[in-house]
């Protein structure tokens, strides 16, 4: 088999798990919109200009619930920053790549194609750009596949949320995050940003999703200094 065939093939096999994974996701994603009053061209036009999961769904329900633009944009823009720290964690391996390859590669750098990317030589060559970008764009298929069998729920079904499928976001999440905890600094992250957000949002302060997220980067931050610090100490 040809490098580039073989590179596309293995490329939406590794993702084939994820693509699953995030179909209750999906379908969630899409049927909640219509039953929140959007249009089914409204609903499939954000997963094929968005593509952000987790953004998608807090803003259909904060559009619902009528918050303030100010509240939706400043939230979404919090949730949606860390494709900027992913950006910049990638950008050393692809700023040498023409343009035609960083921006298809930075539309698709979603969660999970991010989790693909901790190999030392990912994206330096055109095999592994076209390997990314398969397992990215099959991802983002997937996506708007699983976005349109939802509105078509969503309209031909009562109320699905009563189902649970939103367990499918929670479970995505954990199984791309517990691995990914290697040190204290990113333990002391994700437990903070546990607990701080679900104290929050028992109390039903509007920016809990915000407040948590910033107080876990803060932890984490401080917690890598401090041993940093201590690890240069004689």
């Amino acid at each position: 088999m040809q490098p580039v065939k073989k590179a596309i093939l293995k490329g939406f096999l590794d993702m084939l798990p994820l693509c699953l994974a995030v179909v209750p996701w999906g379908i969630l994603c899409g049927s909640l919109a219509i039953q929140n009053g959007f249009s089914a061209f409204e609903t499939q036009a954000m997963s094929l200009l968005v593509f952000a999961g987790s953004a998608q769904l807090v803003a259909i329900e904060l559009m619902a619930g009528n918050t303030p633009l100010l509240t939706i944009l400043f939230t979404t823009f919090i949730i949606s920053s860390r494709h900027f720290l992913y950006g910049l964690a990638v950008r050393h391996k692809v700023i040498d790549q023409p343009m035609r390859w960083r921006l298809p590669v930075s539309f698709v750098l979603t969660d999970e194609l991010f989790a693909f990317s901790h190999h030392r030589k990912a994206y330096r060559t055109k095999t592994r750009l076209i390997y990314a970008l398969s397992a990215g764009f099959s991802f983002y298929i997937a996506w708007n596949i699983w976005t349109l069998i939802g509105i078509v729920a969503g309209t031909m079904l009562p109320d699905l949320t009563n189902l649970g499928l939103d367990f499918a976001i929670a479970a995505t999440f954990i199984a791309l995050v517990i691995p990914g905890i290697k040190n204290l600094a990113s333990l002391v992250t994700v437990i903070v940003a546990g607990v701080s957000a679900t104290l929050l949002k028992s109390t039903g302060f509007e920016l809990w999703l915000v407040c948590s997220a910033l107080l876990a980067m803060a932890a984490g931050y401080s917690t890598a200094r401090l041993t940093a610090k201590k690890e240069a100490t004689p």
